[in-house]
């Protein structure tokens, strides 16, 4: 019996410092291109960005395909889920923090473009607040998905940022502050 228990311990100790080391991972990959945002892309032309992204290779990625409903939460508020192919990243009020797991979550994007799709990126927000802060929230947030999507070896001209008709999302304020990725032809 005692060895049993140790058997599970250890895995789930494995398991823990697995999810941490995914963690990380994905920490470091966001915290890299919000830094490049922050630091290089404000004094950058989008253009030369945008062609240097389009000339550089992709680099060679397994990508696994998502066929069911992902959900990530992290305590503030932030989430991620994925549902019909279409991604929505939740965000804690105030913020254009990206929930862990973006990576995992645009997999089904990421092969979606490299099959001929276009990803188009749109930003929502909730009605409580300033209407003119609120936008300019929600085109930051949209901008740091995209920002990810190009982090993540999706060239910039297979990304249509898309303004939507009604900015502010349905249902309650928490669900209204999201962006949506899907794909479309």
């Amino acid at each position: 019996m005692s060895a049993t228990v140790d058997d599970e311990g250890q895995q789930n100790f494995i398991l823990a410092f697995l999810f941490g080391l995914i963690a990380l991972v994905i920490f470091f990959v966001i915290g890299i291109v919000l830094y490049h945002r922050a630091h290089v892309g404000a004094a950058a032309a989008p253009a030369p960005v945008a062609a240097a992204a389009a000339a550089a290779p992709a680099p060679a990625t397994t990508v696994a395909e998502v066929t069911e409903t992902v959900t990530v939460v992290i305590p503030d508020g932030a989430s991620i889920q994925v549902v019909g192919g279409v991604v929505n990243f939740y965000f804690a009020t105030a913020s254009a923090d990206l929930a862990p797991g973006a990576a995992e979550a645009l997999a089904a994007v990421i092969k979606g473009v490299e099959a001929g799709h276009k990803a188009v990126v749109s930003g929502y927000h909730d009605t409580t607040g300033d209407p003119v802060a609120n936008d300019a929230l929600a085109k930051k947030r949209a901008g740091t998905v995209r920002d990810v999507l190009v982090g993540l070896g999706v060239p910039a001209d297979k990304i249509e940022m898309q303004k939507p008709a009604d900015t502010a999302g349905t249902g309650n304020d928490a669900s209204a502050r999201r962006v949506e990725v899907r794909l479309v032809d």
